[in-house]
Protein backbone atom coordinates (compact mmCIF):
# COMPACT_ATOMS: atom_id res chain seq x y z
CA UNK A 1 0.00 0.00 0.00
CA UNK A 2 1.26 3.39 -1.22
CA UNK A 3 2.06 5.88 1.75
CA UNK A 4 -0.37 8.53 2.16
CA UNK A 5 -0.10 12.31 1.58
CA UNK A 6 -0.58 15.28 3.99
CA UNK A 7 -0.28 19.10 3.77
CA UNK A 8 0.91 20.67 7.38
CA UNK A 9 0.89 24.55 7.14
CA UNK A 10 3.51 26.01 10.02
CA UNK A 11 5.13 23.02 10.68
CA UNK A 12 8.12 24.55 12.26
CA UNK A 13 7.62 24.76 15.84
CA UNK A 14 5.34 24.40 18.38
CA UNK A 15 1.67 22.35 17.86
CA UNK A 16 2.62 22.41 13.71
CA UNK A 17 6.42 20.45 14.43
CA UNK A 18 4.34 17.74 16.78
CA UNK A 19 1.81 16.71 14.11
CA UNK A 20 4.64 16.67 11.08
CA UNK A 21 6.78 14.35 13.67
CA UNK A 22 3.39 12.14 14.46
CA UNK A 23 2.79 12.04 10.54
CA UNK A 24 6.87 11.26 9.63
CA UNK A 25 6.65 8.41 12.63
CA UNK A 26 3.47 7.02 10.84
CA UNK A 27 5.33 6.99 7.48
CA UNK A 28 3.27 10.33 5.47
CA UNK A 29 4.71 11.70 2.81
CA UNK A 30 4.61 15.17 3.82
CA UNK A 31 4.95 18.75 2.76
CA UNK A 32 5.29 21.57 5.01
CA UNK A 33 5.65 24.90 5.06
CA UNK A 34 5.96 28.46 6.93
CA UNK A 35 7.50 31.97 6.23
CA UNK A 36 11.09 31.08 8.17
CA UNK A 37 13.89 29.07 6.70
CA UNK A 38 13.54 25.23 6.85
CA UNK A 39 14.65 24.29 10.16
CA UNK A 40 18.03 22.38 10.31
CA UNK A 41 16.82 19.04 12.39
CA UNK A 42 13.77 18.78 10.02
CA UNK A 43 13.95 15.09 8.03
CA UNK A 44 15.27 15.33 4.57
CA UNK A 45 12.57 13.11 3.68
CA UNK A 46 9.93 15.92 4.37
CA UNK A 47 9.22 18.99 1.85
CA UNK A 48 9.65 22.29 2.89
CA UNK A 49 8.38 24.89 1.26
CA UNK A 50 9.28 28.52 2.32
CA UNK A 51 5.80 30.41 2.19
CA UNK A 52 3.31 32.67 3.54
CA UNK A 53 -0.16 30.84 3.25
CA UNK A 54 -1.61 34.28 3.52
CA UNK A 55 -0.99 34.61 -0.48
CA UNK A 56 -2.94 33.14 -2.61
CA UNK A 57 -0.19 32.58 -5.17
CA UNK A 58 2.18 31.12 -1.80
CA UNK A 59 -1.16 28.84 -1.07
CA UNK A 60 -1.34 27.63 -4.87
CA UNK A 61 2.44 26.51 -5.14
CA UNK A 62 2.33 24.35 -2.05
CA UNK A 63 -0.54 22.49 -3.39
CA UNK A 64 0.96 22.60 -6.44
CA UNK A 65 4.52 21.08 -4.66
CA UNK A 66 2.54 18.24 -3.16
CA UNK A 67 0.56 17.38 -6.21
CA UNK A 68 3.71 17.08 -8.72
CA UNK A 69 5.47 15.06 -6.31
CA UNK A 70 3.19 12.61 -4.83
CA UNK A 71 0.31 12.74 -6.93
CA UNK A 72 -2.93 13.38 -4.04
CA UNK A 73 -3.32 15.29 -1.03
CA UNK A 74 -5.19 12.59 1.42
CA UNK A 75 -4.93 15.15 4.15
CA UNK A 76 -4.83 19.27 5.14
CA UNK A 77 -3.67 19.98 8.38
CA UNK A 78 -3.71 23.77 8.52
CA UNK A 79 -1.84 24.43 11.79
CA UNK A 80 -0.56 28.18 10.57
CA UNK A 81 -1.57 31.13 12.80
CA UNK A 82 -0.16 33.88 14.95
CA UNK A 83 -1.24 35.98 17.90
CA UNK A 84 -1.98 39.56 18.63
CA UNK A 85 -2.14 40.22 22.62
CA UNK A 86 -4.14 43.55 22.42
CA UNK A 87 -7.96 43.94 23.30
CA UNK A 88 -9.66 45.56 20.27
CA UNK A 89 -9.24 49.55 21.40
CA UNK A 90 -4.95 49.06 21.28
CA UNK A 91 -5.26 47.15 18.31
CA UNK A 92 -4.54 48.63 14.91
CA UNK A 93 -4.83 48.70 11.55
CA UNK A 94 -1.91 46.95 10.71
CA UNK A 95 -2.59 44.14 13.65
CA UNK A 96 -6.11 43.20 11.98
CA UNK A 97 -4.19 42.86 9.02
CA UNK A 98 -1.63 40.21 10.46
CA UNK A 99 -4.25 38.49 12.21
CA UNK A 100 -6.80 38.19 8.76
CA UNK A 101 -3.35 37.45 6.78
CA UNK A 102 -2.55 34.66 8.86
CA UNK A 103 -5.16 33.25 10.58
CA UNK A 104 -8.11 33.40 8.07
CA UNK A 105 -7.13 34.55 4.86
CA UNK A 106 -4.18 31.54 5.24
CA UNK A 107 -6.75 29.10 6.15
CA UNK A 108 -8.99 29.93 3.29
CA UNK A 109 -6.48 30.30 0.49
CA UNK A 110 -5.03 26.48 1.45
CA UNK A 111 -8.86 25.46 1.72
CA UNK A 112 -9.57 26.63 -1.69
CA UNK A 113 -6.61 25.57 -3.28
CA UNK A 114 -6.56 21.47 -1.95
CA UNK A 115 -10.75 21.54 -1.99
CA UNK A 116 -9.74 21.60 -6.33
CA UNK A 117 -8.23 18.51 -6.02
CA UNK A 118 -9.75 16.62 -3.12
CA UNK A 119 -13.51 17.03 -4.43
CA UNK A 120 -12.38 14.74 -7.26
CA UNK A 121 -10.14 12.03 -5.10
CA UNK A 122 -11.38 12.41 -1.94
CA UNK A 123 -9.53 13.78 1.33
CA UNK A 124 -9.99 14.96 5.26
CA UNK A 125 -9.14 18.31 5.83
CA UNK A 126 -7.87 19.41 9.64
CA UNK A 127 -7.85 23.05 10.91
CA UNK A 128 -6.35 23.81 14.04
CA UNK A 129 -8.82 26.53 16.24
CA UNK A 130 -8.67 27.36 19.44
CA UNK A 131 -10.92 26.82 22.44
CA UNK A 132 -10.30 30.83 22.48
CA UNK A 133 -13.06 30.69 19.46
CA UNK A 134 -15.84 29.51 21.89
CA UNK A 135 -14.56 31.17 25.22
CA UNK A 136 -11.96 34.60 24.59
CA UNK A 137 -8.74 35.04 26.41
CA UNK A 138 -8.06 38.47 27.46
CA UNK A 139 -6.40 41.18 25.52
CA UNK A 140 -6.95 38.84 22.74
CA UNK A 141 -9.60 40.03 20.69
CA UNK A 142 -8.30 39.75 17.29
CA UNK A 143 -7.22 36.01 18.15
CA UNK A 144 -10.04 35.24 19.50
CA UNK A 145 -12.15 36.29 16.43
CA UNK A 146 -9.86 34.59 14.28
CA UNK A 147 -10.69 31.12 15.61
CA UNK A 148 -14.14 31.55 15.48
CA UNK A 149 -13.96 32.31 11.66
CA UNK A 150 -11.69 28.92 11.80
CA UNK A 151 -14.64 26.89 13.57
CA UNK A 152 -17.69 28.16 10.76
CA UNK A 153 -15.27 27.59 8.02
CA UNK A 154 -14.79 24.17 9.18
CA UNK A 155 -18.22 23.64 9.68
CA UNK A 156 -19.43 25.27 5.81
CA UNK A 157 -16.47 22.86 4.27
CA UNK A 158 -17.97 19.97 5.84
CA UNK A 159 -21.63 20.95 4.57
CA UNK A 160 -20.50 22.26 0.87
CA UNK A 161 -17.75 19.27 -0.16
CA UNK A 162 -19.15 16.16 1.64
CA UNK A 163 -19.26 12.81 1.42
CA UNK A 164 -15.90 13.54 -0.35
CA UNK A 165 -14.10 15.94 1.76
CA UNK A 166 -14.55 15.44 5.75
CA UNK A 167 -13.32 18.68 7.16
CA UNK A 168 -13.35 19.11 11.01
CA UNK A 169 -11.19 21.04 13.66
CA UNK A 170 -9.06 20.53 16.75
CA UNK A 171 -9.67 22.91 19.50
CA UNK A 172 -6.79 23.21 21.77
CA UNK A 173 -6.46 24.37 25.27
CA UNK A 174 -3.19 25.44 27.19
CA UNK A 175 -1.10 23.79 25.17
CA UNK A 176 2.87 24.57 26.23
CA UNK A 177 4.42 26.58 23.24
CA UNK A 178 6.52 29.84 23.03
CA UNK A 179 2.73 31.19 22.35
CA UNK A 180 1.32 29.94 25.55
CA UNK A 181 4.23 31.26 27.31
CA UNK A 182 3.99 34.99 25.50
CA UNK A 183 0.45 34.83 27.37
CA UNK A 184 1.20 33.99 30.67
CA UNK A 185 3.28 37.02 30.52
CA UNK A 186 0.76 39.24 29.88
CA UNK A 187 -0.36 38.65 33.76
CA UNK A 188 0.78 40.65 36.72
CA UNK A 189 2.63 37.83 38.33
CA UNK A 190 2.87 35.72 35.13
CA UNK A 191 3.87 32.62 37.62
CA UNK A 192 0.70 33.00 39.94
CA UNK A 193 -1.27 32.78 36.61
CA UNK A 194 0.10 29.86 35.38
CA UNK A 195 -0.25 28.10 38.76
CA UNK A 196 -4.08 28.96 38.53
CA UNK A 197 -4.55 27.64 35.15
CA UNK A 198 -2.58 24.29 36.09
CA UNK A 199 -4.92 23.77 38.75
CA UNK A 200 -8.18 24.15 36.59
CA UNK A 201 -7.39 21.24 34.47
CA UNK A 202 -8.32 18.25 35.73
CA UNK A 203 -5.99 16.05 34.26
CA UNK A 204 -3.33 17.89 36.14
CA UNK A 205 -0.92 19.19 33.53
CA UNK A 206 -0.98 21.27 30.47
CA UNK A 207 -1.38 19.91 27.06
CA UNK A 208 1.68 18.78 24.65
CA UNK A 209 2.15 19.04 21.10
CA UNK A 210 1.51 15.25 20.84
CA UNK A 211 -1.72 15.58 22.54
CA UNK A 212 -2.98 17.59 19.32
CA UNK A 213 -1.22 15.77 17.20
CA UNK A 214 -2.71 12.42 17.99
CA UNK A 215 -6.70 13.93 17.77
CA UNK A 216 -5.36 15.04 14.11
CA UNK A 217 -3.99 11.27 13.60
CA UNK A 218 -7.61 9.76 14.67
CA UNK A 219 -9.19 12.48 12.38
CA UNK A 220 -7.25 11.38 9.49
CA UNK A 221 -7.97 7.80 9.85
CA UNK A 222 -10.81 5.62 8.58
CA UNK A 223 -12.03 5.28 12.12
CA UNK A 224 -13.50 8.95 12.08
CA UNK A 225 -14.85 7.90 8.52
CA UNK A 226 -18.49 9.21 10.23
CA UNK A 227 -16.99 12.33 11.80
CA UNK A 228 -17.57 16.07 9.97
CA UNK A 229 -18.19 19.28 10.70
CA UNK A 230 -17.20 18.99 14.09
CA UNK A 231 -15.26 21.09 17.02
CA UNK A 232 -12.80 18.79 19.32
CA UNK A 233 -11.76 20.45 22.27
CA UNK A 234 -8.63 19.17 23.47
CA UNK A 235 -7.52 20.81 27.36
CA UNK A 236 -7.22 18.65 29.42
CA UNK A 237 -11.09 19.33 31.01
CA UNK A 238 -10.08 22.84 31.45
CA UNK A 239 -13.59 24.16 29.77
CA UNK A 240 -15.50 21.04 31.70
CA UNK A 241 -14.96 22.92 34.98
CA UNK A 242 -17.08 26.08 36.33
CA UNK A 243 -15.50 29.25 37.19
CA UNK A 244 -14.77 28.48 40.43
CA UNK A 245 -10.93 26.88 40.82
CA UNK A 246 -11.29 23.40 41.89
CA UNK A 247 -7.78 23.74 42.97
CA UNK A 248 -9.50 25.70 46.47
CA UNK A 249 -11.20 23.02 47.45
Amino acid sequence: MLPKTTIITGGTRGIGRGIVERFHNDAWNIVTCSRGQRPKDLNEKIIWEQADVGNPKDADRIVEKAISTFGVIDLLVNNAGIQVEKNIMDSTDDDWDLIIEANCRGVFNMCRASLEHMTKTGGSIVNIGSISGNASDPSMALYNASKSFVHGLTRSIAVDHGPTVRCNAVCPGWVMTEMADVVFELASNPEVAKKDALSRHPVGRFGKPEDIANMVAWLASDESGYVTGQLFTVDGGLTAASPINPGLF
